[in-house]
């Protein structure tokens, strides 16, 4: 039984200097991309994030600034890999929380726009979670019974990623053979920003932070205006901004005919 899919599904993964949004930067991506044909292509470059490691973080992904030195940086790779994902829906481990969210962090200080418009996500965790509620490596002990190797090396963890997913729609009827019934069976995120500052509630923008947590967005940017400005000159990511701007000029500047 076979992922049935009607676009290229992108399986993604990260390692970085952390996991803050807004200021850490990724060393090494990772894409192990499923062709409707069932046939797979793969892409993986280290990066230099043009700011030191931490000895936390390469003691994590074994990544360390020796290696990432003489690298490209994100920007001077960022087109590449914009045409690499083209057409893609996207996927991976935690990938809706952190690799796509970083992801795009990393194209909007690029300089270099990268639409989700029309993409299906899918969060191999997600489904884990809902099913079993393990990690990666039990997970991929748990379906594909072996022993992960090479932990946290970008592309194996990509790699075993995709592994698991095929696992999972054997072992879940329900979960059918499409993102599509796969989506409807688990649910996607409904949140505005990917770092989930603001979300959607019955279709609404709502604040899921700080002091106005679980108010709607246009009511505090009509009744608090300065709150924007606050965000936009806060360390919150760009992702988070853009959004934040898109409904502030949606409700504030009106469209010349």
């Amino acid at each position: 039984m076979s992922l049935q899919i009607l676009h290229p599904l992108a399986v993604i993964d990260l390692e970085t200097t952390g996991i803050d949004l807004a200021t850490d930067k990724i060393v090494e991506i990772a894409i192990v991309k499923l062709m409707p044909d069932g046939s797979i292509q793969k892409k993986r470059k280290l990066l230099n994030p043009q700011k030191p490691i931490p000895p936390g973080a390469s003691n994590v992904h074994g990544i360390t600034d020796e290696m990432v030195k003489d690298a490209p940086t994100f920007k001077q790779v960022a087109n590449e890999i914009k045409q690499f994902l083209n057409s893609c829906d996207l996927g991976g481990y935690n990938s809706n929380r952190f690799d796509i969210p970083m992801l795009v962090e990393e194209f909007l200080r690029s300089g270099l726009g990268f639409s989700m418009e029309g993409r299906k996500l899918v969060d191999v965790q997600k489904i884990f979670h809902a099913m079993e509620q393990r990690t990666l490596g039990a997970a991929y002990k748990f379906y594909c019974n072996k022993v992960l190797e090479n932990a946290h090396s970008a592309e194996a963890d990509a790699t075993a990623t995709l592994e698991i997913l095929h696992a999972q729609i054997e072992r879940y009827p329900q979960l059918g053979l499409t993102i599509e019934t796969i989506l409807n069976c688990i649910g996607e995120d409904d949140c505005v920003d990917f770092a989930r500052r603001m979300v959607k509630v019955d279709g609404v923008e709502i604040f899921n932070f700080g002091k106005h947590k679980g108010k709607p967005v246009v009511e505090i940017l009509k009744t608090e205006p300065q709150y924007y400005d606050w965000m936009m000159k806060g360390d919150f990511p760009l992702n988070t901004k853009q959004k934040l701007t898109e409904i502030f000029n949606r409700v504030f500047i009106k469209k010349v005919n």
